[in-house]
């Protein structure tokens, strides 16, 4: 049966609930994976997506900043989230879905951005954000990846020379530096993660999930980073029939700066 899963950095849930219905209407998923959902747990808009038919909703959440969440339709048998770094700052949840092929963990991550300036020394929020990763990678291994698992999220860091619109620009920008891409590889190798989205597409093809704001017209200047992610573990390899980066929400009135990636498992 085909699963299709969608992750998506919304830039806040309540805002863009109009958004969120028009991409259900659009593309019908079975789960939904939302990062920087920006609201605290007891006045997320749980109402118009029981409507839409997700029955199954796993948040959270903090006012104003950061929050993840997970809706689904097929009924959710364990839930669980963790903090990194001492911090309470909601950036993690993961659930298990029973499918047809036994069952599937999905983790949803908002890892840290790590401000501007990429030196742990002087910039505190890009320590963080290294830190964050060397949490993931310890973790992510053994009873967490050792099944049929998916990692989404934002995952602030775009590692290829074709994920973001240009290579040597951006060697020294957060989200590109060679420390931050280390880090991250070495969280896809000690779980024996795969790319889901370079699985499907090349790694010659530019691919990008994010525009910034301050760009007059994204579109036209194109300066984008693959922030957003869909890791696979080997049990699901081969597996994933297609994944798209749905870059019309993008142009949609008030969008987030992130587009929407889909992705449809075969199980």
């Amino acid at each position: 049966m085909p699963l299709k899963i969608i992750t998506w950095n919304i830039n806040s849930v309540r805002l863009r609930t109009p958004l969120l219905e028009k991409l259900i209407e659009q593309h019908n998923p079975d789960i939904i994976c939302l990062q920087e959902t920006k609201v605290e747990d007891q006045k997320f808009p749980f109402k118009p997506f029981r409507d839409l038919g997700y029955e199954h909703i796993e948040i959270n959440g903090q006012k104003g900043y950061h929050g993840v969440a997970i809706l689904s339709r097929l009924a959710i048998t364990k839930s669980n989230k963790r903090s990194f770094c001492g911090k309470e700052d909601t950036r993690h949840i993961s659930v298990d879905v029973e499918t047809s092929t036994g069952p599937l963990r999905i983790h949803n991550f908002y890892v840290p951005a790590g401000g501007d300036e990429p030196d742990p020394q002087i910039n505190e929020k890009f320590d963080h954000k290294l830190k964050f990763l060397d949490e993931m990678e310890t973790w992510l291994t053994g009873s967490e990846t050792n099944m049929q698992a998916v990692l989404v999220g934002d995952l602030n860091i775009a590692p290829l020379e074709n994920d973001v619109w240009s290579h040597k620009q951006l060697l020294k920008v957060v989200s590109h530096t060679p420390i931050e891409i280390d880090k991250l590889n070495a969280v896809q190798k000690a779980g024996n993660w795969i790319d889901a989205i370079r699985q499907i597409h090349s790694d010659d093809e530019k691919l990008f999930t994010w525009w910034s704001y301050r760009s007059k017209d994204w579109k036209a200047s194109n300066r984008g980073r693959r922030l957003d992610h869909i890791w696979i573990t080997p049990q699901l390899d081969g597996k994933i029939s297609s994944v798209e980066i749905f870059s019309d929400a993008r142009s949609w009135e008030k969008p987030s700066d992130h587009a929407p990636v889909i992705a449809v498992l075969d199980l």
